[in-house]
């Protein structure tokens, strides 16, 4: 497996933490209309073309792009103070092993007044259903599907959209697999063929 390819599918999560980030020149604004939320250019180029595809500029929004270490144990810090420890590890990662460290993971939301940070509303209809369908063709996957919290350790998220690339979003779900899932498929069948 090459390097960008190590890089896309590197699992995040409470057991494995971040070890790759990109590099500074390699975040770039995810939409236009939003210069502070930053991700790893091929995620961005990919969900800016799936925004376009939909037409969906302006309808669905970013909420959350790339986050520092101190950024990520900021919202941590926050959200324990204003909703307590359990919904926070429910619903914020812990510093260290979030997927928006590596900028490939994106909170979106569906536009609207009063967006929430930690959980914005993407509803499964609309233009929201229409890019939850089309996610895999550009390389998305939902990273913390319903149904899935015992494999992910994180509450089911219909906002988070995780970049993995092609063919492996196509793959992950079709079968209805979590990243975790999909990795340790693909470790045991090469295993096996060796």
């Amino acid at each position: 497996m090459n390097h960008r390819a190590n890089f896309y599918l590197q699992l995040v999560s409470p057991d494995h933490p971040v070890e790759l980030v990109p590099a500074d020149q390699d975040l770039i604004p995810a939409f236009k209309a939003f210069p502070d939320i930053l991700m790893e250019r091929y995620a961005a180029f990919a969900l800016q073309a799936l925004i376009n595809r939909l037409h969906a500029d302006g309808q669905i929004v970013p909420v959350s792009g790339f986050r520092t270490q101190q950024e990520q144990q900021k919202i941590w810090d926050d959200t324990v103070k204003q909703s307590g420890l359990a919904y926070t590890k429910k619903y914020v990662a812990i510093p260290g092993c979030s997927e928006h460290q590596t900028g490939l993971a994106i909170d979106l939301a569906l536009n609207k007044e009063k967006i929430d940070f930690i959980c914005p509303s993407f509803p499964n209809e609309g233009v929201c259903r229409q890019f939850q369908q089309l996610a895999p063709f550009y390389g998305f996957i939902l990273r913390y599907p319903e149904g899935k919290e015992q494999v992910t350790k994180i509450g089911w998220e219909p906002w988070h959209f995780r970049y993995v690339g092609t063919p492996h979003a196509q793959i992950i779900s079709a079968h209805n697999l979590t990243l975790e899932e999909y990795l340790l498929h693909t470790y045991i069948s090469k295993a096996c063929a060796r």
